[in-house]
């Protein structure tokens, strides 16, 4: 069974991203981390590669996706509780991230959207599955 999952994602500026994901209080660890990569620590087995377009290049042939313009991933992560959906959805706006859809509340789960500073969107949401209408 995997033990950890690692999203490579292209950015435009790697330091600027990195600065950014540091103002919503993520690490980065030193050892997957230079100029052109940079490893982000979401949880413990939960990670980012940001890719400088030069260093994501070397593991596709494809057309690197402008994520301003489409969507080939939504990065969705699962917190402990509403309020800490909206703490961070607040460091992601404080830091420059732009509110992508309104916030979703069906009770059982809540949930908030934003785009990052190249266009990647991460969904943050809470659920409690024991409160799940069946079905």
């Amino acid at each position: 069974m995997p033990q950890a999952i690692y999203v490579n994602l292209p950015v435009t500026d790697l330091v600027r991203s990195m600065t950014f994901f540091q103002a919503l209080g993520f690490s980065f660890n030193p050892k997957f981390t230079n100029d052109q990569a940079a490893g982000l620590e979401i949880a413990d087995t939960i990670f980012a590669m940001l890719h400088t377009p030069d260093s994501f290049r070397r593991f596709t042939h494809k057309q690197i996706a402008d994520s301003r313009n489409t969507t080939e991933v939504l990065i969705a992560l699962q917190l402990e509780s509403k309020d800490r959906v909206n703490t961070l959805m607040d460091q992601a706006l404080a830091a420059g991230a732009r509110e992508y859809r309104e916030p979703e509340d069906h009770g059982f789960m809540f949930g908030r959207t934003f785009e990052d500073l190249d266009g990647h969107i991460w969904e943050l949401f809470w659920l409690d599955i024991d409160q799940m209408p069946s079905g």
